[in-house]
């Protein structure tokens, strides 16, 4: 396995970021490219192994989100700067659009209501939708009482844009400390003392990002229980690439006050997918998927889109979000203690990362350097999404060794090394989509396990922090 360099003993860093999910992933983008001294701590082998490695991957508006509220303004920050941002790094956008879809007259009679909200959050392009409309749009959708139109909703590649925000962060001189469990953590004062399972850490700030374990963590930090995580379940069932025919739009439940619904949603890898559900468990670690819910959730997309009740799933999975004891984003700044912590970040944080990195860098009143680097460097990420040019399209291109997603052995190789190699099979994975096609890599299989052999860490992933 790549070894990455441990930072030297006596170090001084400006700030230590805990969990390497997409939410420190962008923070700590924000704090190198203001030249600040950063390195980014994540318990397991590789970022992105907690709630960011699943989710529907939507390039959210706010037109549903709680007026006035921080998650609303964040979303906002965090859109813009995705939008201004992604094509120097070479971030995929599927513009979809999106439909709040009435299937029942009781819904019908919300649609307003949600417009009207929407309307409110500053998103002025709503437009109500009557049958016709919904079904000059998808054709394939069954007959519905009416809809409203979000043209803002999109679709982005989850694990390439935190991956091009620790990328870029790197190469503006931060480091990275995978297998890193927090032990323990002092503050003299005047900085923080981070003892973790790979090397200790001194710095003069910390910005808990944790996660699943942001409750944990900032207990460890503070010895007070200010919030905490309540995991919630989320799976979701995934169709052939055949169905990405059948629908353009990613189509939204009318909510209810428990819960948003499951979402019908192209994805920006040439599939259609259905979820998530909202199930409560105890377990932060490990999300499940069982056959009955996936049944039901396949029987409610053929519901929705008739012709996906003959179309094959292809692929399910399940991931966590760390829900809290409310249902607002859990922020804490304690400049007396030289902290901010983040938690209760759930589905919009993959939208609302960047806007978050922005909140952090001001609650902690850092003297920046200088302002943000311009030109920052860039390197650009390689692209997965199907709607735009392949590594296998190119002239004189390498061989393929995952045929399912056209994944060549230089894409391969190629994530195996630089200065963020893929450190276990999921990191692997969601750098290039190997093994995660028609067959999950029952064909590839052995042709991966020798391309990586002795480079992946086997080891289980733990949460950050270290439990003796």
């Amino acid at each position: 396995m790549t070894t990455l360099p441990i930072p030297p003993a006596g170090r001084l860093f400006d700030i230590a970021v805990i969990g390497g999910g997409v939410v420190g992933c962008a923070v700590i983008r924000r704090a190198a490219l203001s030249g600040l001294s950063v390195i980014l701590v994540e318990a397991a082998a590789d970022i992105l192994a907690g709630a960011s490695k699943g989710n529907s991957a939507i390039l959210h508006t706010g037109f549903d989100a709680p007026e006035g509220s921080d998650e609303l303004e964040l979303m906002r920050a965090g859109r813009t700067e995705y939008l201004s941002l992604r094509h120097e790094l070479n971030l995929p956008l599927l513009e979809t659009g999106a439909i709040v879809v009435a299937w029942t007259a009781e819904e019908l009679q919300r649609l307003e209501k949600i417009a009207q909200k929407g309307r409110a959050n500053g998103i002025d392009d709503l437009v109500m939708l009557s049958p016709n409309d919904i079904a000059r749009r998808e054709p394939h959708l069954a007959p519905a009482q009416g809809g409203v139109l979000v043209p803002g909703e999109h679709v982005i590649d989850p694990w390439s844009s935190p991956l091009a925000y620790l990328r870029q962060a790197l190469a503006h001189g931060a480091q990275f400390l995978p297998s890193a469990a927090l032990k323990s953590a002092s503050f003299d004062g005047e900085n923080w003392h981070l003892d973790t399972a790979a090397a200790s850490i001194t710095a003069r700030h910390v910005v808990n990002c944790a996660g699943l374990f942001g409750d944990e963590v900032d207990f460890l930090l503070t010895g007070q229980r200010r919030f905490s995580i309540h995991p919630r379940k989320g799976q979701f069932a995934v169709f052939d690439k055949a169905a990405q025919a059948l629908v353009k739009t990613i189509i939204l439940p009318v909510p209810t006050e428990r819960t948003k619904g499951v979402v019908l949603c192209p994805t920006v890898f040439g599939n259609v997918l259905i979820g998530p559900t909202a199930e409560e468990q105890e377990d932060r670690r490990r999300a499940a998927v069982d056959q009955a819910t996936l049944e039901t959730l396949v029987a409610t997309a053929g519901r929705m889109l008739p012709a996906l009740a003959h179309m094959p799933v292809t692929a399910v999975y399940a991931g966590l979000r760390p829900a809290s004891e409310r249902s607002e984003y859990r922020l804490f700044n304690d400049p007396e203690r030289n902290l901010v912590t983040v938690g209760g970040i759930r589905s919009t944080g993959l939208t609302a990362a960047l806007g978050i990195a922005q909140y952090v860098m001001k609650a902690l009143g850092v003297a920046l350097p200088r302002e943000l680097a311009s030109p920052p460097l860039s390197p650009p990420m390689p692209n997965l999404a199907e709607h735009l040019p392949r590594a296998w399209q190119e002239s004189g291109r390498d061989e393929i060794v995952c045929h399912c997603e056209m994944v060549t052995r230089r894409e391969i190789l190629d994530a195996l090394d630089g200065p963020l190699p893929a450190r276990d099979m999921g990191g692997l994975k969601r750098r290039t989509r190997a093994g995660m096609g028609r067959c999950q890599g029952f064909y590839c299989a052995a042709r991966i396990a020798h391309l990586t052999q002795g480079r992946l860490d086997p080891s289980p992933v733990t949460g950050p922090v270290a439990h003796e």
